[in-house]
């Protein structure tokens, strides 16, 4: 991989922040301290009711390129992971020529050299259109990687070229807007791909914000959004018996599931990609070549 610092990539990082007063200076610090900064970095305060919003204005008062942008208090977290946020804060960057487009989650802290090395994943691959590092969750004060597939990249630290993003046509905005962004790239014929030699620490262990079955039941009816062929999700579930929090995490995930049928929840409107996304999941149960590996 090459490692060499390349100014002349540009790029823009968006965050949307809710509730994170223990987390969020070490993030900023982290990008603060890039061997490669960002073009501008747009931080949305969703609706925090502690400290997060005067934070982040200290921060921006000191440092031209971060702007902070502050919502009003909803009265509850956004139930699509903070896309709604993300979104927000893209809209409204004030950098049009950017060459990448970073989603960054505000609890996590990372390595001064971090971005350098992500970039020089994206110039060795062309085709690879969105990247980025694997998360590490703080556990009992040890540090556990997210597992997942070789082309998931988690939403909280997406990389996004910029010729990618614009091939997708838009993002949506709920859940499921990290499983449909990466399986409509690969469709498009580009790569997606996760670097597990980039470690981020993940203060906040991923779905736990409003509890663990709360973020296990968003997980299966976020399934359920973007189109599992139910055959797959039953594969996922059985895997998931054995993985902590051992069987209620594939109750959790199947209660989701069900309760997307239950609630006739919309579904991805998009058949292409929906039939795209089975014969994927078909292939991996069959030991074929597939985005699943």
């Amino acid at each position: 991989m090459a490692t060499s610092i390349d100014l002349t990539t540009k790029y823009v990082i968006v965050t949307s922040v809710r509730d994170e007063e223990s987390f969020v200076q070490h993030t900023l610090d982290s990008v603060i301290n890039q061997t490669v900064r960002p073009a501008e970095w747009v931080v949305v305060n969703d609706g925090s009711t502690d400290r997060t919003g005067i934070i982040v204005d200290q921060y921006a008062a000191h440092y031209p390129w971060i702007r902070a942008l502050h919502r009003s208090n909803r009265g509850f977290r956004s139930t699509g992971g903070g896309i709604e946020g993300f979104l927000y804060g893209y809209e409204s960057l004030e950098c049009k020529d950017w060459d990448f487009l970073v989603n960054l989650d505000g609890d996590l802290t990372f390595a001064p050299d971090y971005f350098e090395k992500c970039f020089g994943y994206f110039r060795e691959n062309p085709r690879l259109g969105i990247g980025g590092g694997a998360i590490h969750n703080k556990l009992g004060g040890q540090l556990q990687v997210e597992r997942g597939p070789d082309f998931h990249v988690r939403g909280a630290t997406k990389i996004y070229r910029r010729q990618c993003w614009e091939s997708l046509g838009g993002m949506l905005r709920g859940l499921g807007w990290d499983t449909v962004d990466e399986v409509k790239a690969n469709m498009r014929g580009w790569s997606t791909q996760s670097f597990p030699d980039l470690q981020l620490v993940h203060h906040r262990v991923t779905g736990t914000a409003e509890g663990r079955w709360w973020g296990l039941l968003k997980d299966g009816e976020a399934a359920y959004i973007v189109g599992y062929h139910p055959l797959f999700f039953a594969a996922k579930c059985m895997r998931r018996v054995f993985q902590s929090p051992y069987l209620i995490g594939a109750v959790g995930l199947g209660c989701g599931f069900l309760r997307g049928y239950l609630k006739q929840t919309p579904r991805v409107d998009d058949r292409e990609f929906i039939r795209y996304l089975r014969h994927q999941q078909m292939s991996r149960l069959l030991c074929r070549e597939t985005i699943w590996r």
